[in-house]
């Protein structure tokens, strides 16, 4: 299966940047093994002034462009459920074990996914309540992810 993270902005050369880099290799060489491959991080940026609702579409048709044919979603949004690191695992154990492809990880913008991009989801997951920069989420899910390749794979990077 192959998993892809696809957020609107473009990450600058930053520390940001370095620990996304080496979480997602990270990813792509322990996820191998076990049937899970990374495809490059994907940004998407809207250059003309839209405000609200219309940007938010507008967000949700480049990033909807920009992931695989076919591909589940996953959006990420504070409204999302929030899980533990091991049922994470389990989940893209079970997506993988189901015969999924590919699963895109969706990240909005500053004003979030637009509705109808939260319901074309399979799932909607939050990193707790808080609200946390974009930059960051991109990481925080990077490092997840990896995390869940370890759990699956008894590697002992997880230790509960």
């Amino acid at each position: 299966m192959r998993v892809q993270i696809c957020a609107v902005g473009r990450l600058k050369a930053a520390p940001e940047k370095h620990l996304l880099d080496d979480y997602i290799s990270r990813l792509d060489a322990t996820g191998r093994g076990i049937g899970i491959s990374a495809l490059p991080v994907c940004e998407v940026e809207e250059k003309r002034r839209l405000q609200g609702s219309e940007l938010m579409e507008r967000e949700a048709e480049l990033l909807l462009a920009a992931i695989p044919k076919g591909a589940l979603i996953i959006a990420l949004d504070e409204r999302g459920r929030i899980e533990t690191s091991e049922a994470f695992a389990k989940r893209i154990g079970t997506l993988r074990d189901s015969g999924a492809a590919d699963l895109a990880f969706l990240i909005g913008g500053a004003n979030g996914l637009a509705p109808a991009l939260r319901e074309r989801a399979s799932h909607v997951m939050a990193f707790g309540a808080m609200t946390w920069p974009h930059m960051l989420v991109r990481v925080m899910l990077a490092e997840q992810l990896y995390r869940a390749v370890t759990i699956l794979s008894g590697h002992p990077y997880h230790r509960a």
